[in-house]
C-alpha cells in the first residue's frame, strides 16, 4: 500500500492509537503517540547494538523480559539518548506517568524515543499531554501516530497486508520513521508493526528476525547506527485462530511472507525518504562465496561518499563502485572474473572496462531516480541486496541545520 500523505492503511483489531502535541520539542504538531494492545497479546522486538543505546532502549528491553506489554508510548524531537541514569530514570518516570492512568503496572508501558542527542527528556509534558490523548485512542489513528513520529522525515511511512492464517484472513499492519543516520544494525530507526492473528512468542520473535535481516538491515543512507533503534511486532490474537507455534506451518509460512513484504516496502520508503535523497539505488551483489561475503560488498558500495555523490551527479563514474569492491575485504578476490553492471548496461568486465560500455548509456542508467547497480563477484552461489539513496548538497544543510 502506499506511503504518500494519501495513506490506505487496514485498522488491526486488538490495537488503538493515538497522537497528540506535548511540545516535548516540536511546536504545532504531534510528537506524542501511544499505542494500546489487547490483552493476551505477544510481542517481539529487535533493538539497535549501538554500545551507546538510549536509555527507552535499555528499558524497553528490561520491561519485555519481565512482562506482557500493553502499551507502547512514543516521542519524537528528543531522542534521551547519551543522557545517563537521568534519562533512565525519566524513561521510567514516562512509563509510570501512563501506566498510572490507564491501571497497569509500569513494566507493561514500553517506551520509544526519537530525536536529538544528549538532551534530557521533559518528562513533565508527558503528564501533562497524557490524559487528553487516551479517551481519543482509536483503531484507525494509524496514520496520525505515522505522522507524529516523524523527525527529518517528509512523508509518514504506513502499508498493511493480509494473509490467510487458520483458514481466515488476518490483517499485517506497521509504520516507521527513518530519513537520516540511517544504517540499522537490528531492525530500523523506529517501526511497530501489529497483526490480529494469535502467534506464540518464539514464533513471533523469529519471523521479526529474519524479516527485519532481509528488509531494514539491508538497508543505508548514510552508514550511520542510531542509538534508538527499535522494531516491534505485536500479535493481538483478535481473529480467534489457534496461535501459531510451529514455524514450519503453514500459517508461519504466511506470516512471514505477508510480514517481510511490508518491512520491505516500509524499508524502501525510508531509503527513498532519505534527508536530501533524490534516488533510491538497489546494489545487487551476486556470485559471492556466502551471504556475508555478498553483503560485505554490498554495504561496502552503498556506504562510500564517492559513489553517492556520483550518484547525486549522475554521473556514471564507474571507477569509484570499482574501488569499492575491491577494498570490501574479499579474500582472494579474482578481479577478472568480476563483473559490475548499470542496470543492463555492463560497464566492467575481465578486470577492467568492458569492451563494450559507452559513456552515454551509462548516464543514462544514472540520471534515472531509480537505479540498479549488480555486481557479479564470480567466486560462488551466494547474493544479497543493499539499498542505498545518493548524497545531495541537502543532506549536509538538513544535518547541519538539524539542531537549529
Amino acid at each position: 500500500m502506499n506511503t504518500s500523505d494519501a495513506i490506505d492503511f487496514l485498522p488491526v483489531p486488538g490495537i488503538r492509537l493515538g497522537a497528540t502535541a506535548a511540545g516535548i520539542r516540536y511546536q504545532g504538531r504531534d510528537d506524542l503517540v501511544v499505542m494500546e494492545l489487547a490483552e493476551g497479546a505477544t510481542c517481539a522486538a529487535v533493538f539497535t547494538r549501538n554500545a551507546f543505546c538510549a536509555a527507552p532502549v535499555t528499558l524497553a528491553r528490561r520491561h519485555l523480559a519481565s512482562a506482557a506489554p500493553r502499551y507502547l508510548l512514543i516521542n519524537a524531537g528528543n531522542a534521551n539518548a547519551g543522557t545517563g541514569r537521568q534519562g533512565l530514570e525519566a524513561a521510567q518516570a514516562s512509563c509510570g506517568a501512563l501506566a498510572g492512568l490507564v491501571g497497569c503496572a509500569s513494566e507493561q508501558v514500553l517506551p520509544f524515543s526519537t530525536g536529538v542527542i544528549g538532551e534530557h527528556l521533559p518528562v513533565e509534558r508527558f503528564s501533562t499531554a497524557l490524559p487528553g490523548l487516551l479517551p481519543g485512542l482509536a483503531a484507525d489513528a494509524w496514520p496520525a501516530a505515522a505522522r507524529a513520529i516523524m523527525t527529518t522525515d517528509t512523508f509518514p511511512k504506513l502499508a498493511s497486508r493480509r494473509f490467510q492464517c487458520g483458514g481466515q484472513t488476518a490483517t499485517l499492519t506497521g509504520m516507521a520513521k527513518g530519513s537520516g543516520m540511517i544504517c540499522p544494525d537490528m531492525a530500523t530507526m523506529l517501526a511497530f508493526v501489529a497483526t490480529d492473528a494469535a502467534v506464540a512468542p518464539e514464533v513471533l520473535q523469529q519471523a521479526l528476525q529474519t524479516a527485519s535481516d532481509r528488509s531494514f538491515n539491508a538497508v543505508s543512507v548514510d552508514g550511520d547506527t542510531s542509538t534508538n533503534d527499535a522494531c516491534v511486532l505485536a500479535a493481538t490474537g483478535a481473529l480467534g485462530n489457534a496461535p501459531v507455534s510451529d514455524p514450519a506451518s503453514a500459517d508461519a509460512t504466511a506470516l512471514q511472507e505477508a510480514l517481510e513484504s511490508l518491512c520491505t516496502e516500509l524499508a524502501r520508503a525510508i531509503v527513498k525518504d532519505g534527508e536530501g535523497a533524490t534516488k533510491l539505488v538497489t546494489i545487487a551483489v551476486e556470485g559471492a562465496r556466502d551471504w556475508h561475503e555478498a553483503r560485505r560488498v554490498g554495504y561496502t558500495i552503498a556506504h562510500s561518499p564517492l559513489v553517492k555523490t556520483a550518484l547525486f551527479a549522475s554521473d556514471p563514474n564507474w571507477g569509484r563502485i570499482l574501488a569499492a569492491i575491491g577494498r570490501a575485504g574479499v579474500e582472494s578476490l579474482d578481479i577478472d572474473r568480476v563483473q559490475v553492471w548499470l542496470g543492463d548496461v555492463a560497464i566492467v568486465r575481465d578486470g577492467g572496462r568492458a569492451a563494450d560500455y559507452e559513456e552515454a548509456a551509462g548516464a543514462a542508467v544514472m540520471a534515472e531516480s531509480e537505479i540498479l547497480i549488480r555486481v557479479d563477484l564470480g567466486r560462488g552461489e551466494a547474493e544479497a541486496q543493499v539499498l542505498t539513496c545518493d548524497l545531495s548538497y541537502d543532506y549536509v544543510r538538513i544535518n547541519a541545520e538539524y539542531r537549529s
